[in-house]
């Protein structure tokens, strides 16, 4: 029998025992939960702590042109970085690494110094992204394990400033900011890729690695031709500066599918660089869909068609063309008194008074359902960023002259694209086709596809496009024509010259600086291109869109058809370079009604007059501050200084260009943007 002394102290070794074991099961219990069931919770946790994720943006997709030609493309780059936990001395970090890579030393230590001492930086800070080639050989040359190098991608365009309008420019994030880098932003951008930075417990970087590899954008093909495209800015410069415009613009395109083979504006610029001091805002604005204005007398192809389709009009019909009496007042002609002359003469005479007798025959409400068919007042669709769709007011607001202007293309607004689709229309046998920009399309990994065109709308009958289309041959062809300067050499062509005052919303007046355009196509027979050119600012008669604008169609039409290899259709001859015999007035005759107010536009005009040729300012007036004006304020106070303005937006100015107080330079215009 066992003594009571023993059996306790097996009772207490059974205790302790039991107990032991079930504090050893709690522990294993609350392992196996930690690690099996919270394992991943916990997990999460710690990676958070421990891991930092940078985020690595990933290469935009390229852009070419029609051919293959790389318009922009992502080139691959070295950034810099450092670990500011492993760094023995930031004095001596930032010694190094300022000069090499042209940094301010102490606002580099200030960096080094508040990324240190923040948590959520201490594996990782960006010394400087995108560097130069130069740049990473000096760094890698010194050997140093605590400088570390990560592969970016960077916008290069390697056409300069060819296509620079239509291709847009990115700002320094790889986002775009204007063109078709804006318009397509979301397709161009690639996904962007990680970097993984681990730390230790006290949050000192031990290393970091790309973990999730950055993904490229989507590869657009455009309708551009680089050729084409070359020489139309080529020419448009060289008819700026003859002419001393201020800005201009020209579009070629083909009329049956709408692919848009050019777009042209000037001033222009490098989208590999930054806008430089004193660089003009017109100079990075696309003109050609941005900027609207009154057309002048190419409008009255879209009066004469209308008529065309709506009355008994034909072209050897005889309208009295002399003058008339309307709202007691006398309408001349712009410089001559024809008498009578048939519909077609006043096409090719440009007469005001015949578009005026024949707007009045067609009557208000048809011509105005046809300028709408037309395009007018209404945005293309390219997907340009900025398009504006111009002004062409509702019928209810039209005013008792407003049946005088129109028709001669005053009293509404245009963009030069506009102008272009709606030549279209004749050249292509009566069919309204939308302007395309993006041929094809490439998404990561897939093949190019082609983008399909929208399907033409037919808007007038084909026998009225082709009368048309012989009527404005005889704008080129006839010996009194105003377009005679657009003859071809071996290739018939046909078009329409326009002249247009600027009015001066600041001054509340027409001036005596022009909007001279010129629009046609070619061949006749078979049109293959439209080209529309237009000149903003320009003086006299020279200013006139016959020996303006008309000679920059006949270049770049000539140049447009030897790239696209079109058979010529007429014997080869001199064209019309010498003076023409013929008037090449075709101004039309503004202030036959009042302007529309701004509150009316969409996208506000390009406000006040062109600076005048060879004006010579060595200094000028100081901006006022404008914000929080409202639109009429800002032209009557701007009408008071004499200070030409742009306005855009609506409600009050929230933005203006130059600052308040800079002195505005000579020749520039305040940009005030307005917004509800």
């Amino acid at each position: 029998m066992e003594s009571p002394a023993r059996t306790q102290a097996v009772t207490r070794t059974t205790f302790l025992a039991g107990g032991a074991a079930l504090w050893a099961t709690a522990i294993f219990g609350k392992l196996a939960y930690l690690q099996i069931f919270k394992h991943k919770h916990y997990a999460e946790l710690a990676r958070d702590q421990q891991v930092q994720i940078v985020e690595v943006p990933g290469p935009r997709g390229s852009i070419f042109d029609r051919n293959g030609q790389a318009l922009a493309m992502s080139v691959p780059v070295d950034s810099v970085f450092v670990n500011p936990s492993r760094l023995g001395s930031l004095d001596v970090a930032a010694d190094i690494l300022a000069p090499v890579l042209k940094l301010d030393r102490d606002q580099l230590f200030d960096r080094l110094t508040s990324a240190r001492k923040d948590p959520k930086r201490r594996g990782f800070l960006w010394i400087k992204r995108k560097i130069t080639p130069e740049e990473a050989t000096n760094l890698r040359s010194l050997r140093l394990p605590w400088i570390e190098f990560q592969n970016e991608s960077q916008r290069h365009y390697p056409k300069t400033f060819i296509a620079a309008h239509v291709i847009g420019s990115v700002n320094h994030e790889e986002k775009g900011n204007s063109g078709i880098e804006l318009g397509l932003d979301a397709e161009l951008r690639g996904a962007a890729g990680a970097a993984h930075v681990l730390t230790d417990v006290a949050k000192r970087g031990i290393e970091s690695r790309l973990s999730d590899e950055p993904k490229v954008g989507t590869n657009l093909v455009l309708t551009i031709d680089e050729r084409i495209q070359f020489a139309a800015e080529r020419d448009l410069k060289e008819a700026v500066d003859k002419t001393r415009a201020r800005t201009g613009t020209v579009v070629v395109m083909n009329p049956h599918t709408g692919e848009i083979l050019a777009m042209a504006s000037y001033p222009t610029f490098d989208p590999n660089t930054s806008p430089k001091k004193g660089e003009p805002p017109s100079a990075r604005l696309n003109l050609a869909v941005a900027a609207p204005f009154e057309p002048g007398s190419v409008f009255k192809v879209v009066t004469l068609a209308t008529a065309l389709e709506t009355t008994r009009l034909r072209p050897d019909s005889i309208l009295p063309c002399g003058t008339m009496k309307m709202f007691n007042r006398v309408i001349h002609e712009a410089k001559h008194a024809y008498g009578p002359l048939s519909m077609a003469d006043v096409l090719a005479r440009s007469s005001n008074v015949g578009a005026i007798q024949i707007g009045m025959t067609v009557g208000k409400e048809k011509l105005h359902e046809y300028v709408r068919k037309f395009g007018f007042g209404q945005k293309t669709g390219t997907g340009l960023p900025a398009e504006s769709g111009g002004m062409l007011r509702r019928l209810d607001r039209w005013q008792p002259g407003s049946i005088c202007s129109v028709p001669m293309g005053h009293e509404i607004s245009t963009t030069a694209l506009q102008l272009a689709q709606a030549c279209s229309v004749i050249a292509n046998g009566g069919l309204m086709i939308k302007p395309r920009l993006v041929l094809k399309r490439q998404k990561p990994g897939q093949r190019m596809e082609e983008v399909k065109a929208e399907r033409p709308v037919r808007i007038i009958k084909p026998e009225t496009a082709f009368t048309m289309r012989s009527m404005m041959e005889g704008v080129v062809l006839l010996p009194y024509g105003t377009g005679r300067r657009a003859r071809l050499d071996g290739y018939s062509s046909a078009g329409k010259t326009g002249s247009a005052q600027i009015y001066d919303y600041a001054a509340r007046r027409y001036t005596a600086s022009y909007n001279a355009s010129f629009m046609g196509f070619a061949p006749v027979t078979n049109p293959a291109i439209v080209v529309v050119v237009t000149l903003n600012g320009t003086h006299g008669t020279a200013g006139f869109g016959g020996p303006a604008a008309a000679p920059v169609f006949r270049t770049v039409a000539m140049e447009a058809l030897r790239v696209l290899d079109v058979p010529k259709d007429i014997p080869d001859q001199e064209p019309a370079t010498d003076e023409p015999k013929a008037d090449e007035n075709d101004l039309a005759i503004a202030d036959l009604s009042d302007p529309p107010p701004l509150e009316e536009f969409a996208d506000p005009p390009m406000i006040g007059p062109a600076p005048p040729p060879k004006a010579e300012v060595a200094t000028g007036p100081r901006v006022p501050n404008f914000k929080g004006m409202t639109m009429r304020a800002v032209v009557e106070e701007a009408g008071a200084m004499g200070l030409p303005v742009s306005l855009d937006g609506r409600g009050v100015a929230r933005m203006q260009v130059p600052a308040p107080g800079a002195v505005l330079p000579p020749g520039e215009r305040v940009r005030v943007q307005f917004a509800r």
